[in-house]
């Protein structure tokens, strides 16, 4: 499936908000929007003085920047949204909740790695078990009470340990317990929107797929 390989800082500048793609590098001065906060290209820095944008463009705008922080392509994201569609409840609350229990995110609210992407790629590479079990699928979807840990022959991986001792500087996850000298850790409950930490307006991205 194809998938992004550009500069990732370009995604950043182009949603104009830190979508944390390239883990600890967001939090420095050498940040694409700390350095650059306007949109790549020729016309960058004169796209902010130009007419005010359609409601369709802010619609998607806002399903670009959440489809670019989880790491997905639009077929998985559109995916997704036809499956929560049919769930009870708040369909823009529900979708991001389905995101946030996709086990590569999970791996990096955890702290396990400093990336959505360098999680996938743990997960992908065979690093993680949930429930004791090896589970290469990024997408799988984790349950409450489900234990997800790093591997024990790779827990020593410098990645790894990086990204617990960034993690353990940053404000837990409510619904999220972790034991960083274990590197396991264990979903106590699923997600409400109010406990998931992104600045999201997903019902943007309903009225856009609602069209």
């Amino acid at each position: 499936m194809a998938r992004y390989t550009g500069p990732s800082c370009k995604l950043c500048r182009r949603e104009g908000t830190k979508l944390f793609l390239k883990g600890t590098r967001c939090l420095t001065d050498k940040c694409g929007i700390e350095r650059r906060g306007y949109a790549p290209g020729q016309h960058g820095q004169t796209m902010a003085r130009r007419r005010k944008a359609s409601e369709y463009s802010k619609q998607l705008r806002e399903k670009q920047k959440v489809k670019r922080m989880y790491g997905l392509s639009e077929r998985q994201f559109r995916t997704t949204f036809r499956k929560v569609r049919a769930e009870p409840g708040v369909t823009g609350a529900n979708l991001l909740i389905s995101l946030e229990r996709r086990l590569d995110n999970i791996v990096y609210r955890m702290g396990f790695a400093p990336s959505r992407k360098a999680a996938r790629q743990l997960v992908r590479h065979r690093h993680i078990e949930v429930n004791g079990r090896t589970v290469d699928i990024p997408s799988f979807r984790v349950r409450a009470a489900d234990e997800v840990k790093v591997a024990d022959a790779s827990r020593d991986m410098a990645l790894v340990k990086a990204a617990l001792d960034q993690a353990s500087r940053g404000a837990p996850i409510s619904w999220l317990t972790v034991d960083a000298e274990k590197a396991v850790g264990k979903v106590t409950e699923l997600p409400t929107r109010d406990a998931i930490p992104i600045a999201a307006q997903e019902q943007l991205i309903v009225e856009l797929y609602s069209r």
